[in-house]
């Protein structure tokens, strides 16, 4: 098995509006929305950035996962990470050797995909989905290589109160080791990503750090429209987003 990769980071919102906002900020090619979410009771907005994509998720009717969510973390941390395996099954076989509830599973012929619960995996939801070909991606929709950005996810940042179990669990389920960097933080290396586990005072996907071509440009139109700036990452739905410039070795 190749270790996995982060493949879509997942906001979510209570305003329909922070969709477009995603957008603008981060110069984003025309999103997706898949109208058979609307069972769920959610609208969304999938970005492609390179062959990787940012989603924000907007609950439109009551009672939904998103909104539990935003409700029971008061819209602080990020809804969900996917990350795109070679061997699904056996990721199937670990989670339930973990107890890690599945609480969605689908199989189709260009994807499979297992959500596991966010209690037991911790932090948030995390799926775990395996593409037909690998280069594909059904939940960017069909026209995402079109629309793609230059740019990439680069790392996933999960706050925890306890980081080293939440590190060894999610590194057993992934089939990569989790590493202690010192000073309670802990890091799972993917495939052209890394996950870091660090100390806090509730569980949370912290930050997602991205490279785009002028992360300069993101910023000062986040600045401009009143959203919280760094000088070198902003605020979005209660996610740190970190920027960077594009490598041009890559």
């Amino acid at each position: 098995m190749t270790l996995p990769r982060i493949r879509q980071l997942v906001f979510a919102s209570q305003a329909q509006s922070d969709i477009e906002t995603m957008r603008a900020e981060l110069d984003l090619g025309p999103g997706f929305v898949d109208p058979g979410v609307a069972e769920f009771g959610l609208t969304y907005g999938v970005f492609a950035l390179g062959d990787q994509f940012l989603e924000t998720v907007v609950p439109v009717q009551e009672s939904t996962a998103a909104g539990r969510f935003i409700d029971r973390s008061q819209g602080r941390g990020g809804y969900m990470a996917i990350f795109q395996t070679d061997s699904l099954g056996r990721v199937r076989d670990a989670a339930d050797a973990l107890k890690l509830r599945r609480v969605w599973n689908i199989d189709l012929p260009d994807i499979s995909a297992s959500h596991l619960h966010p209690a037991d995996i911790g932090a948030a939801i995390v799926s775990v989905d395996e593409a037909r070909p690998a280069g594909a991606w059904r939940w960017g929709g069909p026209d995402w290589t079109q629309n793609t950005r230059p740019g990439g996810l680069t790392r996933l940042d999960v706050t925890a109160v306890d980081p080293r179990a939440m590190s060894e669990k999610w590194g057993k389920v992934l089939g990569a080791t989790a590493v202690d960097l010192g000073h309670e933080v802990h890091e799972v290396s993917l495939v052209g990503s890394t996950i870091r586990f660090l100390p806090g005072d509730r569980d949370h996907l912290s930050s997602y750090q991205l490279q785009v071509p002028d992360p300069t440009a993101c910023l000062a139109r986040a600045e401009a429209h009143g959203l919280t700036c760094e000088s070198d990452s902003f605020m979005y739905c209660g996610v740190e987003l970190a920027l960077s410039a594009i490598d041009p070795a890559e």
